[in-house]
């Protein structure tokens, strides 16, 4: 059976938006790994959930949901997240209140650092996303509450860097991006 997925335009021709998100003294989002959006980076076909959820998974990004983006601000400590858009279109606010807010349609696929907050501000009814985890692993959920630190703090400190981008695999700017040092970053974003 053929796949109903498939990469809109080879890498050189993506748009990717990058943003770090620094603590906001609520949440602790992350000032050293930049949020990406991959815009438009995947064809969809009608029905595509399960090979959404493959294609992630065989770039090592596993333990997969299908649903919307919650309507309140929330983080997790204990993994990096990636959302595929796979239908409809909706703004979401990343980094809490005073954070940035961005348009996300059918096609966008999102890489979320450990710790930077995220929220629904609203869009189409039938806006759903895939979410998996770098390496399937388990993800907490944090509300900017003051109790949640230190410990989400140290958390995020732990959680490993991707063996691979979710959507172009090894090869894919999110490793490069990622595994640099904090001072090499301006230069390679």
């Amino acid at each position: 059976m053929k796949s109903r997925i498939e990469l809109a335009n080879p890498l050189q021709h993506v748009n990717i938006v990058r943003h770090l998100i620094p603590d906001d003294g609520t949440f602790p989002n992350n000032g050293h790994l930049a949020l990406i959006i991959y815009r438009k980076a995947l064809r969809l076909e009608a029905n595509a959930s399960n090979d959404v959820e493959q294609f992630l998974e065989s770039n090592g990004w596993s333990n997969a949901w299908e649903d919307g983006v919650f309507d309140y601000h929330h983080y997790h400590s204990t993994a990096h997240e990636v959302l595929a858009v796979i239908e409809g279109s909706s703004r979401i606010q990343f980094g809490g209140p005073s954070g940035i807010s961005l348009m996300l349609e059918q096609g966008d696929v999102i890489v979320i650092p450990a710790g930077v907050a995220h929220k629904n501000l609203g869009g189409e009814e039938n806006f759903k996303v895939i979410g998996a985890y770098a390496g399937g692993r388990d993800y907490d959920m944090n509300h900017g509450k003051e109790s949640e630190r230190p410990k989400a703090d140290e958390n995020i400190r732990q959680v490993p860097l991707p063996e691979s981008d979710p959507v172009f695999g090894m090869s894919g700017p999110l490793i490069k991006e990622w595994s640099a040092q904090p001072d090499e970053i301006a230069e390679v974003l």
